[in-house]
């Protein structure tokens, strides 16, 4: 088969089209025929050497989500059958032909979605359902503040949160973007190049703040998020690009009742990632399939471009998701 492979750590460049084996599957598993799969900031880093593949995923084929066709079933396999349209959060290797992906880890194409819509879902709603709905409890009537409101997570986490009935504020880097967060759903953008952020959700909120803040910037946001929440609020870390060691008001934390969490999702289990699964079809599948809920895409590429996409990736001019396209010519 075909895969685009980091051929070794270093810039977009890195990335070249090779041939490759086709995967083994699991009794469990199915192997399935990639008609998209979407960028990540996690392929990034992992091209960069920064975020080295868990036990088990291919080591120079990145790519966390596809969809595409089932091609071959393991023997164990129940609920899917050979030309199955699915879509699939994996630990690596979608940016190749063939992918294998656990059985409970795929999920239907939704209804009118097309392959390049449908593999710019997985990565996003299962970190958002895990982190958002499981690990902070957001709920209906409540408050929710998303930083980098234009990323695939905040355009994800934006639709999720206003469709199940919650308040949503997000951070973003341009008037451009803010206007693209608001018109997408997002209650007030905040644009951090010329707002201070902590103060517009004391204003916003009549300084009570918010009760879930998802947060993947850290360092000298993690003190004004402690500010900006509400008495029993939740702050939910899932990357930290402007640094990991931070300094924190514990009498703060105390006196309010917060909780201070977070997660990876790449190294959990398939049973952790199935029961995610099962939660996105039963709440939010149904949403993508009626239109309330839509992928948003900002620019496909041939697989071939793979490098143009992560240079656009790392741009961060994009609002929405990237996506590769296997469909057709790969080269």
């Amino acid at each position: 088969m075909k895969a685009i492979i980091i051929t070794h750590p270093g810039g977009p460049e890195v990335l070249q089209l090779a041939e490759r084996p086709t995967p083994a599957y699991a009794t469990n598993e199915v192997l399935i025929k990639v008609m998209a799969a979407g960028i990540n900031r996690p392929d990034v880093f992992q091209r960069k050497g920064n975020y080295p593949p868990p036990e088990g995923a291919p080591k120079d084929i990145p790519g966390l989500e596809l969809a595409g066709v089932v091609a071959e079933i393991g023997a164990g396999v129940t609920r899917w059958k050979v030309g199955d349209k699915v879509c699939a959060l994996v630990i690596g290797g979608a940016y190749a032909e063939y992918c294998v992906a656990p059985e409970g880890q795929c999920l239907p194409v939704p209804e009118g979605l097309s392959f390049a819509e449908a593999a710019s879902l997985p990565e996003t709603f299962f970190t958002v359902w895990s982190n958002v709905f499981d690990r902070a409890q957001l709920q209906p009537g409540e408050s929710l503040l998303v930083h980098g409101g234009s990323s695939g997570i905040g355009v994800t986490a934006i639709q999720m949160a206003k469709a199940l009935g919650s308040t949503v504020f997000v951070t973003a880097g341009s008037d451009e973007k803010c206007k693209f967060c608001e018109e997408l759903g997002a209650d007030k953008a905040i644009n951090y190049n010329t707002e201070n952020f902590g103060e517009a959700i004391s204003n916003l909120t009549d300084g009570k703040g918010v009760d879930v803040i998802l947060d993947m910037i850290g360092g000298d946001y993690t003190s004004i998020n402690i500010k900006s929440l509400a008495n029993d609020g939740r702050l939910v870390m899932i990357n930290a690009v402007k640094g990991s060691k931070v300094e924190i008001n514990l009498s703060e934390v105390m006196r309010k009742r917060l909780m201070i969490t977070g997660s990876t999702l790449r190294a959990r289990d398939v049973a952790f990632k199935s029961a995610i699964a099962q939660k996105l079809e039963e709440h939010i599948w149904p949403l993508l399939a009626s239109g309330q809920i839509k992928p948003i895409i900002y620019k496909t590429f041939p697989a071939g471009e793979a490098a143009k996409a992560h240079e656009l990736m790392e741009s961060s001019e994009h609002m929405g998701k990237i996506v590769l396209e296997f469909i057709g010519d790969s080269s």
